[in-house]
């Protein structure tokens, strides 16, 4: 059940599949990381986290912009090293050599981008309604309704994916457009309220201890809910086959972008608690996904700009919710074609040139999962599926980091070197991801254990996928110029 090639990834696609079409460039590529990092995060957690916090929400987002840039000098001496699409199962694989781990990564980073885009659903249709209720168009409809619009939004996700990366990412920079503009308008009505003297500038950097933890379990409890919001970077590694010169453009690119991240969730940051009272700050989270919606709402009563936020919003976190999609289909088409996966699930149409056995995998895992997470009518989807998603990423990172020391040590002396993580910072990196990953920051019990079944899920995944490989003799044990060959 396990392997020590190091040559298992060193695979090309079979020689009657058409390889994918390099069309990112540096501004695409940065409008893609951007536009996967803001969307569904910063909506969904921003409530959740002024809750533990109060005036000092930013502190969290500031707090997991350094733990995500550290984690991603990782990510870029892999990818640089590795341009593979496969991600961190690669990473694994190649460092540790154990086909069962490699398949547990590789199917916790799915989980975590259809978790994401579940997440992102959820908060697509609240704004949504919430829209349609400012406007005095129609109320708040029941939980069935809001499960149907997100499942039928899954649905055209992966009509766009289907047509093409081009298309899928070309669609991607007019929602990063959007999404900008939506937090530009928070941003805005923080900075109006506080011109007009009628702001909280003085909360900004007061400590509110609502729930009893003291400052220290507090902010870690609230990083551990922003990480959420920061993370989307690893997602672009998976759409290094579909850029051009990677090695080149990736650091830049992905630095840029978290920065940009970052310095606008602070901003958003500041114009909540410029907006909010101390009280209405503990109170948000119950808001969920739309506590944006309220900050615009209250900070904008002589404008009408509260009108059209919800449908802003509702562009800015479609456009999660379609990275996500095209990771996890391009995370299949990878693993599929290394032999992790099933052999059919790397499957890709000849003219569009797109992972349509990954797309329609992917697509039905989401259905089923928001279908699942909306059963309950007690619970807390946003905050439930948000949180997982952290959860599930972390230990993701806390594996990809060690794996960039371990790799470190493997390296061929005479291959070039594009990018290296400073010293001993992934060590760093990752004692900091397993520990925002542990119970004592707080997370909800109910986050392990969907994160635990889907998991269970995963291994019987994984046995099943082993038990076909090893019938038809098609495994990774296999001599790698028959697996080069594209021989059966």
């Amino acid at each position: 059940m396990s392997t020590t090639s190091d040559e298992l990834y060193d695979v090309a696609p079979e020689s009657d599949q058409p390889a994918l079409k390099r069309v990112l460039g540096p501004k695409l590529l940065l409008l893609f990381i951007v536009g996967d990092i803001l969307g569904a995060g910063v909506y969904a957690v921003t409530g959740t986290m002024a809750g533990q916090v109060g005036g000092i929400v930013w502190l969290p987002f500031l707090l997991a912009f350094v733990v995500a840039t550290l984690t991603a000098f990782s990510y870029l001496e892999l990818v640089t090293q590795y341009p593979q699409a496969a991600g961190a199962a690669l990473y694994t694989h190649k460092a540790f050599g154990i086909h069962f781990v490699t398949f547990l990564v590789a199917f916790a980073v799915v989980c975590s981008g259809i978790t994401s885009a579940s997440t992102s659903a959820n908060v697509l249709a609240q704004n949504f309604f919430g829209g349609l209720e400012i406007n005095g168009w129609m109320g708040l409809p029941g939980r069935e309704t809001i499960t149907a619009v997100a499942m039928g939004f899954m649905l055209l996700l992966a009509a766009i994916n289907l047509r093409g990366v081009g298309e899928s990412v070309k669609f991607n920079v007019v929602l990063t457009l959007v999404e900008m503009i939506a937090l530009c308008i928070v941003i805005g009505v923080g900075f109006f309220v506080l011109t007009q003297g009628t702001g909280n500038a003085g909360e900004i950097f007061v400590f509110n201890d609502y729930q009893d933890k003291g400052l220290f379990l507090a902010v870690t409890a609230a990083t551990s809910i922003a990480f959420f919001a920061m993370v989307g970077f690893e997602d672009s590694v998976n759409m290094v086959e579909e850029t051009r010169e990677p090695e080149k453009i990736f650091p830049r690119t992905m630095l840029t972008g978290l920065g940009i991240a970052v310095l606008l969730y602070m901003l958003v940051a500041v114009s909540v608690v410029s907006v909010l009272s101390p009280t209405e700050l503990e109170n948000i989270r119950e808001a969920e996904g739309a506590a944006l919606l309220e900050v615009v709402h209250k900070g904008s009563p002589d404008f009408p700009i509260d009108r059209i936020f919800p449908f802003l919003a509702v562009f800015a976190v479609a456009n999660t919710a379609l990275i996500n999609m095209l990771m996890a289909s391009r995370l299949i088409y990878g693993m599929a074609n290394a032999r992790v996966l099933p052999r059919p699930l790397g499957k890709v149409l000849p003219v569009r040139r797109t992972p349509w056995a990954g797309i329609l995998f992917s697509t039905v895992l989401a259905l089923g999962l928001i279908w699942y997470v909306s059963s309950d009518p007690r619970s807390n989807i946003v905050a439930n599926l948000s949180g997982t998603t952290a959860f599930l990423l972390l230990c993701v990172f806390t594996v990809v980091n060690v794996a960039c020391l371990v790799l470190r040590r493997k390296r061929d002396p005479d291959r070039k070197v594009w990018f290296t993580s400073p010293g001993q910072l992934p060590l760093v990196a990752a004692l900091l991801c397993a520990f925002l990953a542990g119970p004592w920051v707080g997370r909800n019990p109910i986050q392990y254990q969907v994160a635990a079944g889907l998991m269970v899920i995963g291994v019987v995944l994984w046995f099943i996928t082993w038990l076909i490989t090893r019938k038809t003799n098609t495994g990774p044990d296999e001599p790698a110029d028959t697996r080069r060959s594209g021989h059966p």
